[in-house]
């Protein structure tokens, strides 16, 4: 999918009028964040403890990570900055889609050439 049209995978969802996050809550819980509410958008790459050995919740009181039973078998998570104390922590199917549509709907502009950078410890 392309900027223009949205992106979804299993649990993540780019509607017209926001983010939708599946089983960000106990019990199965979605989580909707309108696009003006996001402030920043950070690539991150996952390892063992820095994301990818967590399927849901965290250890790190500032990020929270919705439940991914495929997190392990991924590299790379995007961390949205609401402007509140805690991040979510996303691991979408095709981060490059995801983070196209975000960053086009938020108006947050291109993303940086680098790489991502070492994600936080969850």
């Amino acid at each position: 999918m392309d900027a223009t049209h949205g992106y979804a995978d299993r649990r993540i969802r780019c509607t017209p009028a926001g983010i939708e996050v599946r089983w960000y809550y106990v019990p199965w819980g979605t989580k909707r964040i309108p696009y003006d509410a996001v402030r920043g958008l950070d690539r991150v790459d996952l390892s063992a403890a820095r994301g990818r050995g967590r399927i849901w919740g965290t250890a790190n009181p500032g990020y929270w990570a919705n439940l991914d039973p495929q997190r392990p078998h991924k590299s790379t998570a995007l961390i949205l900055d609401l402007g509140r104390r805690v991040k979510p922590f996303l691991t979408p199917d095709d981060p490059d889609a995801f983070e196209a549509v975000v960053r086009d709907r938020a108006g947050l502009g291109p993303a940086a050439t680098s790489g991502g950078a070492r994600g936080p410890l969850i």
